[in-house]
């Protein structure tokens, strides 16, 4: 695939425009062929669209766009619940021959609707697995897609399964694998003793030597023609695929070995006597191509189970999911049913000590709800009605009644699940460093293999020309790149899962590089510096009137306001517990604020001009209205009965986290500018208490994206964290968006990080987990470079004439099985990162 115009924006159709438009796989929308915001090259078409955005979406898996639509299936551990898309729950359809089943007794079943002939309840319709087509992809290359196992035809390597499960059983290819290497062992083992047998002092072995070369030549037939046939399997699609890889050069290697050898047995007389040893005899290496093949198999058996141990992280996830719940039916029988059958509206019991099995609203009782699984936070939350619950969390020592409102795929945890899968399979900018090197390298080797073998042929040691093969070999199996390859792939997989594990959700490989460049942080200030929710933040009375008083008299009234104050107010009063009363002769004076009549006072709420209309002098009160509105809150002014009885200051509280979360940010050498539609006067008064280095009022949604691309016109990398619909197009804009994850599901599907718990400090742990993941790239680049930088001239045998050092093959397959888990063990360390 080929992107081209990739730096270009958003374009759209010009209204007058005469002419054919394509259609943007992606997202749907209308495109000119003539001005697209990029194009994509895929299976000879090209392709068109509207942003940059959609591109590399569409880059990174374009068969999702490309197939007709089909289900997305999120499983938790025995349960695969089908959704039309990740946001919209499914309605289950009865197909013919469906089962209903009895919730309480499932031995009941019956071909239609019935009654429970045990308990007489009603039967619901048996859940089945769903009929998903299972997808496999490959660990190096994400691109390769399957719709069964196999080796991958780029690199050779196994493809793992998409979607992880609980109940997945054992992976096939390491039993294979294993299996295979027992064998070989068994059956290798007696050839290495032959081989080796010359060193022992005082045998006879070598009076047999034709006999044991067939012995051999038996055993390692089995050895190299089963035991290493994945190998030649996988040599073979790499040539018909025209993509050398390291099954190439093991294949090589060990093929040139066997077959030198079964010449050297079958009919030695045709050997010169370059390869004639002392005796005149030409001495087979079946030995070499035995347990280099061997060695390679335990490489792969120890590979398979360290890159299984990749998934841990979203294995501990679906572990978290319930299997069953507690529904009311009818609103007063209660019943255990499976997950799979809750549906959104469901009420649902959840007693002490259990988990939430859907993300919904508590609507009776009260208890505290261990939320750490998705915020990393130790320190149990209070929920009581109108509380939002989050499936999976744990609930405390009182009982909750909870109304479903996202189920199945659409739960919280579905989509970190999701999210963490594809973010595990997503390519890192660095890796086209890698790419550009395996292009030329494998052709690289074979051509030093050659040189080495012409080299050794005419200069060598005598007998040249079996040293000649010898080091040949070894050039072949210890440049195996497959260190290389898994450099990135496993770094990524492996930090992705920690940042779930502490609530922090990367959706792409970019954004987990990216982030440890930026050097620029504009953050949203309502619902991300701030909770979102305007609060009453300042109560004052003057002489004669009470706290109390103002407070229930202002609430009574404003019960019949729709303004977004009078709700913080209500709010208030009823926290306090304070009985409001019937507001009578309500008026909302435009512009003003409201008047009217509560338990026979009357009562008039709002600001200056509408004391001014009432003849009610407000200048004792100036210097606080003054001292107030500079701190950023909104005040309003309380007259009762004519005469002055107060002001209430309604302010949007700041996060008690964001002060730590600034200082963070800060000392981790960011730029830290506020981007809000608010006021001015309120955006600088949250600005000045937080330090924040630069602030932009007064920004309409459309101009927040504006924003972001006059800082990156500038040269800056820029990081825009945001909640809300409106942030939507500057989380899309920045080379990396931050979304809160108590905001919107909008901004969600535009960043590329998604924070759980809505707390800026997170964004100091994603920027301490990125830079720790792209060290251990760099670490395992260096490993992997490192080792085929020295290790081929080594094996080439260019310490030979000074220091007689030569590798032969064994050894040169032993270090390369310990480069490969040299970096999959580096990269398994950032499971433990502090952050």
């Amino acid at each position: 695939m080929s992107v081209a115009n990739e730096n270009d924006q958003h374009h759209s159709i010009d209204p007058e425009r005469v002419g054919p438009i394509e259609i943007d796989p992606v997202c749907g929308m209308s495109v000119d062929p003539a001005k697209p915001a990029g194009t994509v090259a895929h299976s000879g078409k090209t392709y068109y669209f509207c942003s940059t955005h959609c591109v590399h979406k569409f880059r990174a898996d374009p068969e999702r766009y490309l197939a007709p639509a089909s289900p997305v299936v999120v499983q938790l551990g025995q349960l695969g619940v089908v959704a039309d898309s990740p946001s919209k729950q499914a309605a289950p359809a009865v197909a013919p021959g469906s089962k209903y089943t009895c919730p309480t007794h499932p031995d009941v079943r019956e071909n239609h609707p019935a009654a429970c002939t045990i308990c007489g309840m009603s039967l619901d319709l048996a859940p089945s697995a769903p009929a998903t087509k299972m997808e496999y992809i490959c660990p190096m290359d994400p691109e390769v897609v399957s719709d069964r196992p196999g080796p991958c035809p780029k690199c050779g390597m196994a493809l793992e399964a998409r979607t992880i499960t609980l109940d997945e059983g054992p992976n096939p290819e390491l039993l294979d694998m294993t299996k295979r290497f027992w064998v070989g062992l068994a059956l290798g083992l007696p050839v290495f003793i032959i081989a080796m047998a010359d060193m022992i002092p005082g045998n006879r072995l070598h009076d047999y030597a034709t006999l044991l070369n067939w012995v051999q030549l038996v055993l390692a037939s089995a050895v190299v023609g089963w035991c290493g046939w994945p190998f030649f399997e996988r040599a073979w699609l790499s040539f018909r695929n025209v993509s050398p890889n390291m099954f190439t050069l093991i294949a090589l290697g060990v093929g040139s070995a066997y077959l030198y050898s079964l010449a050297a047995t079958i009919v030695p007389e045709v050997f010169p006597q370059g390869f004639r040893e002392h005796g005149d005899v030409v001495m087979p290496y079946f030995d070499t191509a035995v347990v280099v093949t061997v060695l390679i198999l335990l490489g792969q058996v120890l590979e398979l189970k360290a890159r299984g141990k990749t998934s841990a992280a979203i294995k501990a996830l679906l572990k978290l999911a319930p299997r069953t719940a507690r529904r009311l039916r009818d609103g007063r029988i209660e019943e255990d049913v499976l997950l799979e059958q809750i549906r959104a509206g469901d009420l649902l019991r959840v007693r002490p000590g259990e988990k939430v099995p859907a993300d919904g609203v508590v609507v009776e009782g009260n208890s505290s709800v261990d939320e750490s699984m998705i915020s990393g936070e130790p320190l149990p939350v209070e929920k009581g009605e109108g509380g939002k619950v989050v499936a999976a969390t744990i609930n405390g020592a009182g009982a909750l009644l909870m109304r479903a409102e996202r189920v199945g795929s659409d739960t919280l945890l579905a989509r970190i699940v999701k999210m963490v899968g594809e973010a595990q399979r997503s390519r890192a900018p660095i890796e086209r460093v890698v790419d550009r090197v395996a292009r030329f390298f494998v052709p690289g080797v074979v051509l030093i293999s050659v040189l080495t073998f012409a080299v050794w042929s005419i200069w060598g040691a005598e007998p040249r020309l079996a040293h000649a093969l010898v080091n040949s070999v070894a050039v072949l199996i210890v440049a195996c790149p497959c260190a290389l390859g898994l450099a990135t792939p496993m770094a990524v997989m492996v930090g992705t899962g920690r940042g779930a594990e502490a609530g922090v959700l990367f959706k792409s490989a970019e954004a987990l590089e990216v982030l440890q460049q930026a050097d620029t942080l504009v953050v949203d200030k309502t619902g991300t510096l701030t909770e979102g929710m305007p609060k009453v933040a300042t109560l004052e009375p003057v002489a004669g009137f009470a706290a109390d008083d103002i407070l229930r008299f202002t609430a009574s009234l404003e019960r019949a306001s729709e303004h977004p104050l009078a709700a913080a107010i209500v709010k208030a009063a009823t926290d306090k517990g304070l009985t409001l009363a019937a507001a009578a002769d309500f008026r909302s004076v435009t512009g003003k604020g409201v008047k009217g009549n509560v338990a026979g006072r009357a009562v008039a709420f709002g600001n200056a001009a509408l004391m001014a209309d009432l003849k009610i002098d407000i200048r004792s009160l100036e210097p606080r209205l003054t001292a107030l509105g500079g701190d950023g809150q909104s005040v309003m002014i309380v007259a009762v009965d004519g005469r002055l009885a107060g002001l209430i200051g309604v302010a949007d509280q700041i996060k008690s986290s964001t002060p730590e979360a600034i200082r963070l940010l800060h000392a981790e050498g960011l730029r830290i500018i506020m981007l809000t539609g608010d006021s001015r006067r309120t955006a600088e008064a949250v600005a000045r208490q937080l330090g924040i280095d630069e602030t932009i009022a007064e920004v309409l949604p459309e101009q927040k994206s504006e924003v972001v691309r006059r800082l990156q016109a500038e040269g800056r990398i820029v990081v825009m964290a945001g909640d809300g619909i409106n942030d939507a197009p500057a989380l899309a804009q920045a080379q990396v968006g931050i979304a809160m994850g108590t905001g919107t599901d909008v901004a969600m599907e535009s960043a590329g990080i998604t924070l759980v718990k809505g707390d800026l400090r997170s964004i100091a742990r994603a920027r301490s987990l990125s830079r720790a993941t792209v060290k251990n790239i760099r670490q395992n680049l260096f490993l992997a470079f490192l080792y085929n930088t020295a290790s081929i001239p080594i094996a080439a045998g260019l310490l030979y004439p000074v220091f007689g050092i030569a590798i032969t093959p064994i050894w040169a397959s032993v270090a390369m099985s310990l480069s490969s888990l040299s970096v999959v063990s580096n990269a398994l360390r950032l499971r433990s990162v502090k952050l």
